[in-house]
């Protein structure tokens, strides 16, 4: 199977937010702790509503569980936004966004779903790939313990997703090829078992 390539979307370079007033809105948590929450809040919303337009197209349950789990990501991100006082700029319709790279991510992404149930999951690994890396970053940004808790739950839910698509793909005989963490890390992750993660 063609690989999928996103070659636009790295954290390094999301300014969320530009506003020289974010400093204002809380003394507690950084101006890049802040933007990583807020980007967080709608990566996990794409993940959520990504899964759910290849749930309404395939009806495959591995797509509307993880969709599920994603919801309750937003929520715990949600649950931070709040008690830090912090803007949330996440959007409630489906498949939009307020961070222009995100909408864009999100279109391209549906557009390889709607290819094949292969190219769906395969989406959805990439989706997931994509979080871990994120969240690695995320994890070095704050210095706040809830945060990291927060952040570390998350990851380990979508190591989680990471195998569920893994072992779906190989079942189809897809091998997926990490392109935003590191090969040792994929390996690491689907070599293990289902974690619990709360």
């Amino acid at each position: 199977m063609k690989k999928i390539m996103i070659f636009f979307i790295t954290v390094l370079f999301l300014g969320c937010n530009d506003s020289d007033d974010i400093d204002l809105i809380s003394e507690t948590l950084s101006k890049q702790e802040i933007e990583d929450l807020q980007f967080l809040k709608e990566e996990e919303k794409l993940a959520r509503d990504v899964y759910l337009f290849s749930y309404d197209l395939y009806g495959q349950k591995i797509f509307k569980n993880i969709a599920n789990s994603e919801q309750s990501h937003m929520n715990s991100v949600s649950v931070l936004i709040a008690k830090y006082n912090i803007p949330d700029f996440s959007l409630e319709e489906r498949g939009e966004f307020s961070n222009e790279i995100l909408q864009q991510l999100y279109d391209d992404l549906v557009a390889l779903s709607s290819k094949s149930i292969e190219d769906a999951l395969s989406v959805g690994a990439t989706v997931e790939d994509l979080d871990i890396n994120d969240l690695n970053h995320f994890i070095i940004n704050t210095t706040h313990a809830d945060v990291e808790d927060m952040y570390q739950k998350l990851n380990c839910g979508s190591r989680n997703h990471m195998r569920s698509y893994s072992t779906n793909l190989n079942t189809l005989g897809v091998v997926y090829d990490p392109q935003f963490i590191s090969l040792e890390e994929y390996n690491t992750i689907i070599s293990g078992s289902k974690e619990q993660c709360n």
